[in-house]
């Protein structure tokens, strides 16, 4: 669970990237985090991962204040962000090893994992590469494999379809289902609308900063009364023709 508080960001004293966000990201449901560009969402998921403190309120993933107690708090998450291009001289393998011995995962749980994960990834025939070798798709398998490899109950992706390739969108799509399904914590970003509508129990919808929808796509379309798509509705909330 994800509990986000009053939380504001704001940047010289004047500009709020995010202004008094209020969100429960349950147990149990895949949360999807919409809005154009520039309206917050990222600057969000930086403050509840930690990599940049909040000005104001306070987040907790699964009961711990991640300023409080940030390596408690980040033991809770396996984070995914938006861009894959890093550790890229280690070879696949010893990237998921160091992952691995970063969360204390045992040499017998983590051989265990790393193989059900390639093989689920197509990645077994390039694990022992170098990850600068790799093309975007596969570098986002391989740091999504990595952070996942400590079984966490709470998965923060920051655009984690970009890139890759219909297969392994599936695939990952039918994990995020799984990881729900069985009591846990799904919240990701991303502009594809089209993959919310099918994937996402629940999205909040940011503009600007500030949150300007948060439900189910049932709830938004008793509020426009009308059965539209999630694109059109969402259109014609953020104001973007």
């Amino acid at each position: 669970m994800i509990n986000i508080d009053n939380i504001t960001k704001s940047y010289n004293g004047n500009y709020k990237a995010v202004d008094d966000l209020n969100l429960e990201i349950k147990d149990g449901e895949i949360f999807g985090l919409l809005g154009p560009n520039g309206a917050g969402k990222t600057t969000t998921i930086k403050m509840i991962t930690g990599i940049i403190a909040p000005t104001m309120g306070n987040i907790e993933i699964n009961g711990i204040n991640i300023n409080k107690e940030p390596v408690k708090a980040k033991e809770q998450f396996g984070y995914v962000p938006d861009s894959p291009d890093m550790f890229l001289r280690l070879k696949g393998i010893e990237y998921l090893n160091f992952m691995a011995d970063v969360y204390g995962v045992s040499i017998e749980d983590r051989l265990t994992r790393i193989n059900e994960m390639s093989q689920r990834f197509e990645m077994s025939s390039v694990i022992g590469d170098k990850i600068q070798t790799y093309s975007h798709g596969m570098r986002q398998k391989i740091v999504l494999m990595g952070v996942i490899i400590h079984r966490p109950k709470v998965w923060i992706l920051d655009e984690p379809m970009t890139g890759l390739d219909p297969k392994s969108s599936f695939i990952l799509k039918e994990m995020m289902r799984e990881h729900a399904d069985a009591g846990n914590t799904v919240l990701f970003s991303t502009h594809v609308l089209e993959v919310a509508e099918k994937v996402c129990d629940k999205v909040a919808i940011i503009n600007k900063g500030q949150l300007i929808f948060n439900g189910t796509l049932d709830n938004m379309r008793n509020e426009f009364k009308a059965n539209e798509s999630l694109e059109e509705m969402f259109l014609e909330m953020t104001g973007n023709e």
